[in-house]
């Protein structure tokens, strides 16, 4: 079996969790643009990182980036 190409953009742009879960995250939208007008608050709330729920993309994630390791 070959070596699979990993995605690099996807491969920056989403993490592992630690442990055995092993489950995708991601940045929210809208972290870089337009921010002057949004509150102390909401910009705040943009350097957290949320889960990646959609099944679908999970699995295409999954092919995207094979070797992708826990960080």
């Amino acid at each position: 079996m070959p070596k699979l190409k990993t995605h690099k953009s996807t491969s920056k742009r989403f993490r592992l969790t630690q442990g055995g879960k092993g489950k995708f995250m991601r940045t929210k939208l809208g972290k870089s643009h337009l921010r002057r007008k949004k509150s102390a608050r909401a910009k705040h709330l943009y350097d957290r990182m949320l889960p990646v729920e959609a099944t679908g993309v999970k699995r295409r994630l999954r092919r995207l980036v094979p070797y992708l390791r826990e960080k």
